[in-house]
């Protein structure tokens, strides 16, 4: 079965609390010993290995490239940072605390002043909508890495099992011409066979010979495309075995109309798109206002000197828009947009073009 939208975006969560650290040959470990991902690593190998004890199933090289493959390991951590930088850009800046002590003679002047970014508050939950957009993206964005490490692996697995199965077919084939070629040499000794028929059996038994050896190497291929893509070290590469044939085909094809329909709404790169249209959308209103004032910033100020009272009062801090009107600022977010909405309708389009073709292959 394949992995769908919402089953990816399920897994993404999963894998990421699982998500583990690597030790590198000759090298101590990334993690601290005590660290349960080391666990969780061994954890991942041991499962690898019950998988590859018997012939490995379409359905077992993705497990295997989803729990154990550095590669796709390295994808979720990337994701994870890439979260993380999303929930630091919605929180607010620390306050500014500023003191002075300034003196002449016997007196002696103290400033003191808090200071924090009004703007900033204001602007707050239009920060908290497009972080939470941000979100949206990088879910989308794993979801996406899941699906698309499940079908190479599924892909690579069937190229590796087809072609083990179409050595088979060479080696028959070798066989039977070998027999042949045989057969004419013996008839062709006896005179039954004249040497042209005898020299055009021992020529499709040489060619038989020749495919046996391409297809030979492309099964070896083939087995290292689906290695690499498992990420599987050279002991687990060892004990990896394939079936012999690909299973058999449906008996009918799936209706167009109801494939179509389904794989369109579940695909990741429209949703992405929407996505990122939206989140652009979002960034353009904040620019809107952020471009002419992007500094405001308000305080509690006091100040005392030797013999007198202390003044307090507050400060506030405002940038005047005399050389910069964020006009440029404005340009650039609307052409920014723009080029999301064209985009959004491009993947659209080619998302539709796309499964009208892959449903002719199918």
């Amino acid at each position: 079965p394949g992995v769908g939208r919402k089953t990816a975006e399920r897994m993404v969560v999963e894998l990421k609390d699982r998500l583990v650290k690597l030790e590198l040959p000759g090298a101590g470990a990334l993690s601290d010993p005590s660290d349960t991902r080391a666990e969780a690593r061994a954890d991942a190998e041991s499962k690898a290995r019950a998988l590859l004890a018997e012939p490995l199933s379409a359905d077992g090289a993705v497990q295997i490239a989803l729990g154990y493959s550095p590669t796709f390991q390295r994808m979720l951590a990337e994701s994870a940072a890439a979260s993380a930088a999303a929930t630091q850009s919605a929180r607010l800046p620390n306050p500014i605390l500023s003191y002075s002590d300034l003196a002449a003679g016997n007196v002696t002047e103290i400033d003191r002043a808090l200071t924090i970014s009004l703007l900033d508050i204001l602007l707050l939950p239009q920060r908290l909508r497009l972080a939470d957009q941000q979100q949206v993206q990088h879910r989308l964005r794993s979801a996406g890495d899941v699906i698309a490490t499940a079908t190479d692996a599924r892909q690579a697995w069937v190229d590796a099992v087809a072609a083990r199965q179409s050595l088979t077919y060479a080696e028959q084939a070798r066989k039977a011409a070998e027999a042949g070629a045989e057969l004419g040499r013996r008839m062709a000794a006896v005179g039954n066979f004249s040497r042209i028929e005898a020299a055009r059996e021992q020529s499709f038994y040489a060619e038989a010979t020749a495919d046996v050896a391409r297809a030979q190497l492309e099964a070896q291929r083939t087995r290292e495309v689906l290695i690499r893509l498992l990420g599987l070290s050279n002991d687990l590469a060892a004990m990896m075995t394939l079936p012999d044939r690909l299973p058999d085909l449906p008996v009918a094809p799936d209706d167009e109309s109801v494939l179509a329909r389904r794989a369109f709404d579940q695909r990741l790169d429209v949703a992405l798109a929407r996505a990122e249209l939206d989140f652009t959308a979002r960034s353009l209103g904040l620019t809107r206002v952020t471009s002419t004032v992007n500094a405001l910033e308000v305080g509690a100020a006091s100040n005392s000197t030797t013999g007198e009272d202390t003044l307090k009062g507050y400060e506030l801090e405002f940038r005047l828009p005399i050389f910069d009107f964020g006009d440029a600022r404005r340009a650039n977010a609307e052409a920014v947009y723009l080029a999301a909405l064209n985009r959004t309708a491009a993947v659209i389009a080619e998302a539709q073009s796309h499964l009208r073709e892959s449903y002719l292959a199918y």
